[in-house]
């Protein structure tokens, strides 16, 4: 059973969305503020966090960062619907994904069930690392090392990675990076990929200023191979 947090000053809403989630196989607990929230997020006790981007009494783009900071617990954002600002600003500060909020609760099941398959691996077997230039990954693992120095990755950037890597020299289009890194369709005018993608570049130029991820028009995106 998975463990999972949700962070929501709402009290009707996370009372709704606990209900679910518990009837649908998941194991909840609850904070009502950010602070509460980056306590428990920092246990160590669960698998994925649900973090309220607009709370009253505390800002959870805050809460995000402070978990971030010292954890890299996938996290799941609740956003109000059209609120690009907000969701582009918490994708670069690390969340994995994010639902626009009124959202069904099986609509956040599925996108957590889909979170957690890709960032525990579904394979325990030893299988051996990937390799691409100074790129090393090593899948069930989930770690990797760019030029011999690990790099500290979350679960949704490790996976867009680990695709470009298993397509390094094709570019791959920004709806099948979706679908395999994601576990969802691209939606329309979704930044979500770009703003990974972006961050992903950026840790990686703190070890190399060797550009490997290289935009494609109208193609995607493509690993360069050394």
């Amino acid at each position: 059973m998975h463990n999972i947090l949700l962070i929501d000053d709402d009290v009707e809403l996370v009372q709704l969305l606990r209900d679910y989630l518990q009837q649908d196989g998941f194991a909840v607990s609850v904070a009502h503020n950010g602070e509460a929230g980056v306590a428990l997020a920092l246990t160590g006790n669960f698998q994925l966090a649900v973090l309220d981007v607009m709370m009253t009494r505390s800002d959870g783009l805050a809460a995000l960062q402070r978990i971030r900071l010292q954890s890299t617990l996938p996290i799941l954002m609740l956003t109000a619907r059209g609120d690009d600002a907000d969701r582009i600003l918490g994708l670069e500060l690390g969340a994995d994904d994010y639902v626009a909020k009124p959202c069904s609760p099986r609509e956040l099941s599925a996108r957590i069930r889909a979170i957690l398959r890709r960032s525990q691996g579904g394979d325990s077997a030893i299988q051996p690392p990937i390799m691409a230039g100074a790129l090393v990954l090593w899948s069930t693992q989930r770690r990797i090392e760019y030029g011999g120095q690990p790099v500290a990755l979350t679960s949704t950037e490790f996976n867009l990675l680990e695709v470009l890597m298993r397509h390094a020299g094709r570019p791959v289009s920004k709806a099948a990076l979706s679908e395999q890194a994601l576990g969802r369709p691209l939606a329309r005018f979704d930044r979500n990929i770009d703003v990974h993608l972006s961050s992903i570049r950026q840790k990686l130029a703190r070890i190399s200023d060797a550009a490997c991820i290289q935009t494609v028009f109208r193609q995607g995106y493509q690993l360069i191979r050394d």
